[in-house]
């Protein structure tokens, strides 16, 4: 496996990270320990994680699993989630992030996370309060660097220059959506990591499953029973827009044609974005996350790029001078 570096960290992970959402959820124990020991094998050594991934067992269950070998993995987690039954066990206030934090390292049995993301914007307090716990953390040792998600442009933006002014750490890796049907990254979020030089894991590659095939001639929204799609209303509504089934089903012609696993191909495109450093993938049983594997094996050509990209709509560009655009 050839592995890259994460933006300006200095740290070398591998194309694909494994995402541990499904740990303690969709996976029991006995199959998180299958999944792990299979993207292992395969080489992986970037795992994402999330307090809020089953109420903090997501962690437990991955703390568990990598004792053995710490060292060897980059091991991310992010802050945000309310883990208690109180007013303040969620958000970005400090009081929240320590304690999440101290909470994390406990269940994942370490001192330090390679990356601790903030995980969604907290509108309650100022961008400054929030970096600046962050910064302390940084300090502390219990995170080595600094990470962003589902925060705007220019929120990223501002908070760069306010680690600046102040000489902190910056934020150094971003986690935002990023699929066929999912590009409006691709309008300000991707060059401005590309032009700061940060490191970015893209969440969802495959649409939640619609990308995957197995709702292929429904409508948009449709699937009930089946998969996210069918059974949790938060990822249907995300997915609702006709024009993404349309896309969905050309796409799932397409790698059809070529003769390659639709979920290969769509986590594929994402990796070979000159601005990602790898696609989180995720699976609940070892059998479902071998296309995504594949991926790091699979050639993606600029003319094959091309054609799967001219399968969805272009975002318009931030300045919405469509004219100008390319």
């Amino acid at each position: 496996m050839n592995y890259r570096l994460l933006g300006r960290t200095g740290i070398r992970v591998s194309p694909l990270c494994f995402g541990a959402m499904s740990f303690g959820a969709e996976a029991d124990q006995a199959t998180s320990a299958e999944l792990y020991k299979t993207v292992r094998e395969k080489g992986i050594n970037f795992i994402d994680c999330a307090d809020g991934y089953s109420k903090g067992a997501a962690e437990t269950i991955l703390g568990n699993l990598m004792a053995h070998e710490r060292d060897e993995l980059v091991i991310t987690t992010k802050v945000f989630s309310p883990m208690y039954s109180e007013p303040n066990a969620g958000g970005s206030s400090r009081r929240h992030i320590v304690r999440a934090v101290e909470d994390s390292l406990k269940r994942l049995k370490t001192d330090r996370v390679e990356v601790l993301f903030l995980h969604h914007h907290d509108g309650s307090l100022p961008l400054e309060e929030k970096l600046r716990t962050m910064e302390d953390l940084v300090r502390a040792g219990k995170a080595l660097h600094v990470g962003i998600s589902n925060y705007s442009a220019w929120q990223i933006a501002l908070g760069l220059g306010i680690q600046d002014r102040h000489g902190w750490s910056r934020t150094d890796v971003l986690q935002p959506m990023y699929s066929l049907v999912k590009r409006q990254v691709e309008v300000e979020i991707l060059p401005l990591a590309a032009d700061q030089d940060l490191g970015v894991i893209t969440y969802s590659p495959i649409g939640a499953g619609l990308l995957s095939g197995k709702y292929k001639g429904q409508q948009a929204g449709l699937g009930e029973g089946q998969g996210r799609l069918g059974t949790n209303k938060r990822y249907a509504k995300r997915y609702s827009l006709d024009s993404m089934q349309e896309t969905a089903d050309a796409f799932v012609d397409y790698a059809e044609a070529k003769g390659v696993h639709p979920v290969t191909l769509a986590v594929s495109w994402v990796g070979s974005n000159p601005a990602i450093t790898a696609p989180i993938i995720g699976a609940r049983s070892v059998e479902q996350i071998q296309p995504a594997l594949a991926a790091a094996d699979f050639e993606m050509t600029p003319e094959m790029r091309a054609e799967i990209t001219a399968l969805s709509p272009t975002p318009a560009p931030a300045t919405d001078r469509i004219e100008e655009a390319g």
